[in-house]
């Protein structure tokens, strides 16, 4: 497997990882001060419904403080992600995934269609981390051995910050608490974590880790290292995201746009590298069952508000999306 992190230790830098001019974040990064991006005091509940469903609706995008993850919690899934990734070749090779799957399970380096032959500076592993049914542990990393442990303790706290989410962005659409959940995929929602390795790049200027995209997700539930990185689309600009200690980095994803009929915005954003750090990130993305079909909601939905997008099972809005073919 020929991957970013063997790349790096080459003297020279590979032209398949040089974005276009329009991409290269020396062109494209704003130089000014960046807007406030919303950052949420999850304890608070008399703002909480209005602050989420407004970040939802205005960025698509925000950060929560005081959600409840123990900080010890989020330190050990980092930990045991990175000694995973400082591990000899052949042992992560053990863990990658098949090519000839459709599931993103596994280590690896290449998740969708390459535009123009660009390559992402970045290597990852995909583990499906909830529910039981969806797990398959022949993906999961036996070394470090508290990888499991680590892994499930962090999933277990997700559950209540997902629901407390959900519950407030469907009430701000005026829906019932329990609508949007239900209309995700309910308690078959899937937790799909990926682990981003971006090692150090010789030329972060003419490089991305991941280019522009918005997530396939309902939700996407993030955890960063201390290196920078994280940049986000709006009012034509991209804006650099300053991380805050111990906050989880949250984005809409594209089936809460679809259910909401478009009222929430899906957050279109790409990661930079840099040349002297390795990045790492842990996001979670809350997904349908492939089966599990999502459309604009019906109580969203009228005669003079119609349906701005198609109802479709996940599994067929997955295939398009990494195919690059129109939904």
């Amino acid at each position: 497997m020929q991957t970013v992190q063997a790349v790096a230790s080459n003297e020279e830098f590979p032209s398949e990882f040089i974005r276009s001019e329009n991409e290269q974040p020396r062109f494209t990064t704003f130089k000014g001060q960046p807007p406030q991006i919303p950052v949420i005091d999850f304890g608070v509940s008399e703002k909480l419904v209005q602050s989420v469903f407004d970040a939802s609706s205005e960025w698509g995008f925000f950060q929560i403080v005081n959600h409840g993850i123990p900080s010890e919690v989020l330190g050990n899934l980092q930990r045991v992600g990175k000694q995973f990734f400082e591990l000899p070749q052949e042992e992560k090779e053990v863990y990658a995934k098949d090519p000839k799957s459709k599931s993103v399970e596994g280590y690896g380096t290449k998740l969708q269609k390459e535009v123009e032959g660009k390559k992402g500076w970045v290597d990852h592993l995909f583990n499906k981390i909830w529910p039981s049914s969806a797990i398959d542990y022949k993906f999961w990393p036996k070394n470090p051995p508290d990888y499991r442990e680590a892994t499930e303790e962090y999933a277990k706290y997700l559950h209540e910050v997902v629901n407390k989410l959900l519950r407030s962005i469907s009430l701000g659409l005026g829906l019932e608490a329990e609508d949007l959940k239900k209309g995700v995929g309910g308690e078959e929602l899937v937790y799909n974590l990926k682990i981003n390795f971006y090692p150090p790049c010789p030329r972060p200027d003419l490089a991305l880790g991941v280019p522009a995209h918005s997530d396939m997700s309902a939700l996407t539930i993030l955890v960063p290292n201390e290196v920078q990185g994280l940049q986000v689309f709006q009012h034509g600009n991209w804006y650099d995201v300053s991380y805050i200690p111990n906050a989880l980095v949250i984005h809409i994803g594209d089936q809460i746009e679809i259910l909401s009929n478009g009222k929430c915005k899906s957050v279109v954003h790409r990661t930079t590298v840099n040349k002297d750090k390795t990045r790492m990130s842990w996001p979670v993305f809350m997904e349908p069952p492939p089966h599990f079909e999502v459309g604009p909601h019906f109580k969203l939905v009228s005669d003079g508000n119609p349906p701005k997008f198609k109802t479709k099972k996940f599994s067929d809005y997955v295939y398009c999306k990494l195919n690059k073919i129109p939904q």
